[in-house]
Order: C-alpha cells, then structure tokens, then sequence
C-alpha cells in the first residue's frame, strides 16, 4: 500500500464587509445595552453585508484571492473547491459552483459544499485534506463564508441570537507538504443529533406541503432559535475534549499548543476552554470581538489575522477547534 501523502496550508486569506455595526447601533434596534452584549457574549461590533456587493459566493472568492496569492498560485490552479456555508446565496445550486465562476475558473473542476454550520470549515478541511493524502488533487481551496445578518430577527424578541452573529469569509489553500512532520497531523469529526433543534432554524423546512405559506403564517419559524444554556454547557465540554483527542493523537500535551485557534462563538466560552487547557490569552487567539460569529468563516479568518498579527510562525504547533449545530465538534492538528 503506498504511503499517503500529508497535506498543508499554503496560503490563507479572509474578507469582511465594509459595513461595521456596533452595539451602540443595535440598541437603536431593540431593547439591549453594549454592556449587556459584551458581559454575555465579549462582543463589541460586528460586520454586516452591503446588499448588492457582498454575496456569500464573492466574499469567498475574496478571501480566496488573498489565499491564491500568498500561495503563489492562481484561481486556475485549483483542482478542487470545498465551500462550507449555512447561509447559501440560493437554496440550490450550493455556493460552490458559484465561487468557481466568481473566480473565473474556466477548468470543470468539482466543487463540494458542506453544511456543518459553525464546524463546517474543519468539516470541510478534513475532507480536502483526504484528496490530498491520496493523492487525487494537488491543490484545493476551502472556504467558509457567511451571511447572517440579512436572517436574523433584529427586534427585541430575537435579540439573544441577533447580538452575536456577523458576517465575513476566510479560505485556505492546502498543498501536498514538502516537510516531513509538517502540515496537517490529524482531524477529528464529531456529531450528536439528539440535539439538532437546540440550535436550529426550522423553515423553510422541505417536509411541509407548502412551505411558502408555512413561512408567511409563521415569519417567526426563519429566524434562528438557541437553547443558550444548553449549547454553553456543551461546547464547554466538547471544545477540550476534541481538542485533547488532537493531542493525544499525536503524542502532544495542551502545554505543546503554541496557538489555538477556536471558532468564534462566544468570548466566554473561549475563555473558559483557554483556562480549562491551561493556555494563556497569548496562545489562545479571539477576534470575536470585532467580528461577532461568523460560523463557517471564524476558524479562517481567525487564522488568517492571527497569521497577519505573527502569532504563528514556522514550526509551530496550532490546533483549530469548533463546536455548534447540529451538535457537531471538530479539531485539527497543524505542524506549521
């Protein structure tokens, strides 16, 4: 059997919308206060799309130029696009294809979408990252890319998830590793569904017979719905867990880490999983703060800014972690 190959991350890249919204803005949408919104969540503003320039296809193609360009490649070079969103342009076709054409790429090459919500990009990273172990594909693109704000219920009513949300996208490109030890170690894939409707957005679901007017007698049924609490208590377990589980995987302790770049879900909860693992604010890498959860898009772009920031340099350890929907949980391991 031959060996397989190892994967790494050979250019990463992020966009956000010009458009900032702080929490002073939203008191003027609902009943909530700055304060309230940072005591819970540590956010302070967020990015939302400018309708007609922003579209979840086009922000990824952004984040994916910048990604091209630090690899030293091209929009022509990919081989294979995985795209992993919860907030589609269209109900189909997924918004793979879509980037494809965004980025000119005139090669019928396949494009995969995947939709893990906020662990989609790791989904998507470890599906990539088995192309390139076999050797299939020699370059592919992964993107994770979001719109939420144009789904969220901006009255006082859906303030508890509408404070948290925001908008953005991040890509990587991976390529076969030329170092020995390096690149990506492992991935490790989590899901429990007997907590899907925890945190969901039920319409429009496909299993009504008309769910059109589903949506118009009941509006409220598309915004998102959050059982906080048990969503806090979750991740707050499952983040160390699948992070340990990197770790012991390949002969690490959390003191190896140099830098953990979590999915941006909480301020909070990454606090509280930076103490659990004994790691401090300085290996521990948040900018929740500024962009809000972006779900699919906050593990790239988070290491697309730690990067820019040199909080990983080569040699490093980094570990990516994310839980959310679904419940889904997910790790990679990096040799930087």
């Amino acid at each position: 059997m031959p060996q397989l190959r190892s994967s790494e991350i050979a250019g990463v890249g992020h966009y956000v919308p010009s458009r900032v919204v702080t929490n002073a803005d939203l008191e003027q949408m609902m009943e909530t206060t700055d304060a309230w919104i940072q005591e819970r969540t540590g956010i302070q503003q967020r990015r939302w799309f400018n309708e007609g320039q922003d579209t979840t296809a086009n922000m990824g193609a952004n984040a994916s130029r910048m990604a091209l360009e630090q690899a030293g490649l091209t929009p022509e070079d990919v081989q294979l696009i995985v795209f992993a969103t919860l907030s589609p342009d269209y109900v189909f076709p997924g918004s793979g294809v879509l980037l494809q054409r965004e980025l000119g790429i005139k090669e019928n090459i396949p494009a995969i979408d995947v939709r893990n919500q906020c662990s989609g990009f790791i989904y998507a990273l470890s599906v990539a990252d088995q192309f390139i172990k076999t050797g299939m594909y020699d370059t592919v693109l992964v993107v994770g890319s979001e719109i939420h704000s144009s789904g969220l219920d901006k009255s006082t009513r859906g303030r508890g998830v509408s404070v948290i949300f925001g908008d953005g996208a991040g890509a990587v490109v991976l390529r076969p590793s030329t170092r020995e030890g390096h690149g990506i170690l492992s991935t490790h894939l989590h899901a429990q569904g007997e907590f899907a409707e925890e945190l969901i957005t039920v319409e429009p679901g496909s299993n009504k017979d008309n769910r059109v007017q589903v949506v118009l007698d009941n509006p409220e049924t598309m915004y998102p719905y959050m059982n906080g609490n048990t969503v806090f208590k979750h991740a707050v377990t499952r983040f160390p867990e699948v992070i340990m589980e990197a770790l012991n995987a390949n002969g690490y302790q959390a003191s190896d880490i140099d830098q953990l770049i979590p999915h941006q879900a909480n301020l909070r909860i990454t606090q509280y999983v930076g103490q659990k693992m004994g790691l401090g604010e300085d290996k521990v890498f948040s900018n929740i703060q500024r962009y809000g959860n972006t779900t699919a898009a906050s593990v790239p772009l988070a290491l697309s800014e730690a990067l820019q920031a040199g909080r990983i340099k080569r040699g490093d350890l980094v570990c990516l972690a994310a839980f959310g929907s679904g419940f889904t949980w997910a790790s990679a391991l990096i040799k930087w």
